[in-house]
């Protein structure tokens, strides 16, 4: 495909299924393995820079976590949704496969996370290392699209991310708002938008409900393992060359290597036993 140049909006009919209403929302977090949940509370400075905080679920019911959410400042990542959750999965894929024949985009490879937000969260500024088609459900988020440029998405900072050694955030000035573009989405809306930009979300004061769909082609697989050779050869003292001016078959190479190079671990995984500080259940009382 030609990648998108600027954020897109479609229209879907899954907001009015009673998967996403607030009984059905408990059964699910009654049900769902708790190896894949993450809970993510921010916090933020004058500057905009943020700290995190991640919790577990603790031992409450479902309708007690779903209070606390609503009652919280968390963001809840259901990951797997396309395994995990094949009841709301049915009705996100046929209608990704209409958006993903629209962009002309052929997925090798599709994941899902459902995801339970507080009225006043805000998610910081960062990337997502695969396409990204974002259905809204519940709510309304304000998201503000970046630049793919070098000075709002640094490639050595992509590379991190790749590889695992630093988390998704990316370094973010205020100033960069001013080159940004603003959407406001609402339940029955779909958005996705150019590959790899940069996007930051804020809660409009209400709680929010959206379904996370990432895809890969092979475009995005072989540029992401590219990215992850190019990282640990930085880490060599060397000097990649920029992502958009290495050609595909270059690419190819590159991605053929980082293959070898995570069989050898060369780049261990720094976030993946990130410490969990706090319980999501202990801030609510069960519910009656």
């Amino acid at each position: 495909m030609s990648w998108l140049n600027q954020p897109k909006i479609y229209s879907h009919e899954i907001h009015t299924h009673s998967l996403v209403e607030d009984a059905a929302l408990a059964a699910t977090l009654d049900r769902y393995p708790a190896e894949l949940l993450d809970i993510n509370a921010y916090s933020y400075d004058a500057e905009g820079q943020v700290s995190l905080e991640t919790g577990e679920r603790g031992r409450a019911d479902g309708a007690t976590l779903l209070e606390a959410i609503k009652a919280g400042q968390v963001w809840v990542n259901l990951r797997d949704a396309h395994e995990a959750h094949p009841e709301l999965w049915r009705h996100i894929q046929p209608v990704f496969d209409e958006i993903a024949d629209d962009l002309g985009v052929k997925p090798i490879k599709v994941t899902g996370q459902l995801i339970l937000s507080s009225p006043q969260t805000k998610v910081p500024y960062h990337f997502d290392a695969a396409g990204v088609v974002l259905f809204h459900l519940r709510g309304t988020k304000r998201l503000w699209v970046y630049p793919t440029d070098e000075a709002h998405l640094p490639q050595e900072s992509m590379e991190k991310v790749i590889m695992r050694v630093q988390a998704e955030e990316l370094p973010y000035r205020l100033a960069f708002d001013g080159d940004a573009q603003v959407v406001d989405l609402q339940p029955g809306q779909a958005l996705t938008w150019p590959l790899y930009a940069p996007h930051r979300v804020e809660n409009q004061g209400v709680f929010n409900v959206s379904l996370s769909l990432d895809f890969q082609t092979w475009e995005t697989r072989l540029t992401r393992g590219a990215h992850y050779a190019n990282g640990v050869l930085r880490r060599w003292g060397l000097a990649p060359g920029a992502m958009d001016k290495t050609p595909m078959a270059a690419r190819a190479g590159l991605w053929a290597a980082s293959l070898a190079m995570k069989k050898a671990n060369l780049a261990p995984n720094l976030i993946k036993d990130y410490q969990r500080s706090f319980a999501l259940s202990d801030q609510v009382k069960p519910a009656a």
